[in-house]
């Protein structure tokens, strides 16, 4: 049987395109023009003289310690979510007991408690134990917050793996540690790519507590310095779209890489 052209959904879908890539377009070509000729021809005009003087601009202007700062909270938010996660999920997974259960469920209470709700307690904390004004303050509540939602991410994934699977490890003398190791973690890869990207946006895009728990120009990161360009450089737009291009590239970086992945994780385990 022939298929009908579905064209009501042709045109939505172009519709749709025009709205995500017409601000692409202005950020973009944007970065490579003069402010006199941004302001002069509007924003949808295509850069006659490219210039790159914006991204030199910006990164010169202290953008390169805030991109490095960045990613140095990324890594360290990253990281301990994959140090604490994997394990934690295995646990609530393969254990039977009511406590783990009520102990899980009591965990995920975590994601209905917004961070704005708790920024007071978390700075008297982090401001007690001296980590006020450092990097490490930052990334502690950072990867505290991401951890629910994570672990609710990959407990799903790891329910996926068949009981006989881990009955065949049982049978060939395979230790709870190294089931885990040799059987869980290849199986688990989708679900470590989602939670490792999610908890990296989390990190990169994180506002509220690098606004609260730092101070100086040392410790500040890509959302608060985009903040400043605005304030500062609220003129020179395409200066600030230059820096807004600058954050952006990690983490699409990170999602072309890591797309399968994250695909697999969303489908289940093994890609089913």
């Amino acid at each position: 049987m022939k298929t009908r052209p579905n064209y009501l959904a042709g045109v939505g879908s172009f519709l749709w395109l025009l709205v995500v890539a017409i601000p692409l377009y202005v950020m973009i070509s944007g970065t490579f023009q003069t402010r006199a000729e941004f302001g002069d021809n509007g924003p949808l005009a295509f850069p006659t003289s490219f210039t790159l003087q914006n991204y030199v601009d910006a990164i010169a202007s202290g953008f390169g310690r805030y991109f490095l700062n960045t990613v140095i909270v990324t890594v360290g938010v990253v990281a301990i979510v994959l140090l604490l996660v994997p394990p934690l999920s295995y646990a609530i997974v393969r254990s039977q007991s009511r406590a783990a259960s009520f102990v899980f469920r009591f965990f995920l209470l975590g994601l209905a408690i917004p961070a704005q709700a708790v920024i007071v307690p978390v700075f008297y904390l982090i401001n007690t134990v001296g980590l006020y004004d450092n990097l490490v303050g930052v990334i502690l509540p950072t990867a505290a917050f991401a951890l629910p939602i994570c672990t609710l991410i990959l407990s799903g994934t790891m329910r996926d793996i068949t009981g006989e699977l881990y009955e065949a490890m049982a049978m060939d003398g395979a230790s709870p540690a190294r089931a885990f190791f040799r059987l869980v973690l290849p199986l688990s890869k989708g679900g470590l790519s989602t939670i490792a990207v999610f908890s990296a946006l989390q990190a990169w895009n994180g506002f509220l507590f690098p606004l609260i728990l730092t101070q100086s120009e040392n410790t500040r990161v890509v959302t608060l310095g985009l903040f400043n360009f605005q304030t500062q450089y609220g003129i020179n737009i395409p200066g600030l779209l230059a820096a807004v291009t600058l954050s952006m590239v990690p983490v699409l970086l990170v999602y072309l890489f890591a797309r399968r992945a994250l695909v697999q994780g969303l489908m289940g385990a093994g890609g089913k």
